[in-house]
């Protein structure tokens, strides 16, 4: 039986965590617009959202084995880009949101990279094992992730390969 606590700490999560990237948005935006410390507080509270949002989704039951979070976030991966996202990309072209189409489009692409990745350590834990893998780098336009040493040119975006970051 799920609780309404429960119910409400999954809200809750969802709330901090929109907040987080918000705020990281807009502290990119005000540090654009030349305010160093508007910046640095946004992204003071940026994390703080982040406690938040790991504190309730913890609680709430959802941070459980590391075989049943590669399961659930290989499902979840899945659901978007077989599913979710398409639907999306419909919606846009039908309403010619352009703007639209084009982040859903580049989400959309990103998930199935990141579902094959989250298969492949799968895969490697039912063996036994931690994945062996190369280092991991994001295109910072689109999304798109790469194993190893990053392409010339995003094969999603066309950024170039200056605009992908490596990850730590």
């Amino acid at each position: 039986m799920i609780t309404q606590s429960k119910k409400n700490m999954m809200e809750a999560f969802g709330g901090e965590s929109q907040a987080n990237r918000r705020y990281l948005a807009y502290a990119s935006k005000a540090r654009e617009d030349g305010y160093p410390h508007i910046a640095r507080l946004f992204r003071a509270i940026a994390e703080s959202e982040t406690i938040h949002a790991l504190n309730h989704l913890t609680a709430a039951g959802e941070v459980k084995s590391t075989m049943e979070n590669l399961e659930a976030a290989l499902k979840g991966e899945t659901q978007e880009f077989t599913s979710m996202y398409p639907m999306f990309m419909d919606q846009a072209k039908r309403d010619a949101d352009n703007d639209a189409l084009k982040t859903f489009f580049y989400a959309n692409e990103a998930e199935k990279v990141h579902g094959s990745f989250y298969e492949k350590a799968l895969n490697s834990l039912k063996g036994g094992k931690d994945p062996v893998m190369d280092d991991l780098h994001i295109c910072t336009v689109c999304g798109y992730t790469v194993e190893g040493y990053p392409p010339d040119k995003c094969p999603v975006c066309s950024a170039k390969r200056d605009k992908f970051k490596l990850v730590p």
